[in-house]
């Protein structure tokens, strides 16, 4: 018989509404805004040098919170530098919200925005069919690899469109996260479908070594509150729990001794730990730095 799990993806709104509710729960987004103060200044010393004109992409730039943060750091670095800020997002939904962000933005004068609804894949055909290949001076990915298809091809093709001094950052769960333990052990009894792989930084690691990149690596210690996820129908829980495994209704469509194991699985010290009566699920994050 058929397994009613379907992947979380199947449900967009759902998907939108358990990513908010994981971003309102985690330390997610502040780990990436302290490693943007602190350490993204020294990654970009260079990529403008003599520039008149700085040229970013953002493949998977969701509502443009950090997208943001990180353009204001290019023009402290760069003051007066016009910015060509490129936007590949899939979601009409995450793009509007971040066209909201920029209205309601002071000092963006001299950043130019383009949006382009498409995944990254969409955005690699069309600029082979149209025969362009448009070098960047900054590119990133901030937790999207899991939504390609082929990540190394991925990799390669953002990677080719790097200026000399250029970078390429990708953050995604590190390979010491909860994610990482959970995804080995119960990522094949789970309804992937082809539409989310489970990444960490240990394939993206292992990729790049493969390929011969130079990287650097940062770790950002980070973690979600899942206590309300061992509250019988509760409904923050649920939508937790349905983020965790990329299920739609996890709760709800997985066989109940799946259900036991994942759940035993989330209190594990390998996945969280315990602290004031909380369980707090280890969504430690890598920052990974890629030359030219």
């Amino acid at each position: 018989m058929a397994s009613p799990m379907r992947s979380l993806l199947t449900n967009p709104a759902r998907y939108l509404q358990s990513f908010r509710l994981f971003l309102a729960n985690s330390t997610e987004h502040q780990s990436m805004r302290e490693f943007m103060e602190r350490q993204l200044p020294a990654v970009i010393a260079s990529i403008g040098n003599g520039k008149s004109t700085i040229n970013v992409l953002s493949v998977g730039g969701g509502a443009g919170e950090i997208d943001l943060l990180i353009l204001s750091k290019v023009q402290a670095r760069y003051p007066g530098v016009t910015i060509n800020n490129n936007v590949i997002e899939p979601s009409a939904d995450q793009i509007s919200k971040y066209k909201e962000r920029v209205a309601e933005a002071s000092n963006l004068e001299n950043v130019k925005f383009t949006w382009h609804e498409e995944t990254a894949y969409e955005y690699e055909s069309r600029m082979n069919a149209e025969k362009k290949s448009k070098k960047w001076d900054f590119i990133h990915m901030i937790q999207m690899l899991y939504y390609v298809k082929d990540v190394p091809a991925t990799l390669r093709y953002f990677h080719s469109l790097l200026e000399a001094q250029a970078k390429l950052l990708i953050i995604l769960v590190s390979g010491s996260s909860g994610w990482e333990t959970l995804w080995r052990k119960y990522g094949s009894s789970l309804p992937l479908d082809d539409l989310c792989s489970y990444v960490s930084s240990v394939d993206i690691k292992r990729i790049l070594d493969a390929a011969g990149l130079k990287y650097q690596l940062h770790e950002l210690p980070s973690h979600m509150d899942i206590t309300s996820c061992f509250i019988e129908g509760n409904e923050d829980g649920e939508l937790l729990l349905d983020f965790l495994t990329e299920t739609c209704e996890f709760s709800k469509t997985a066989p109940p001794e799946l259900k036991r194991q994942v759940m035993e699985e989330l209190r594990k010290p390998e996945c969280s730990e315990k602290r004031d009566g909380k369980v707090l699920f280890n969504n430690s994050l890598s920052v990974i730095v890629i030359e030219p």
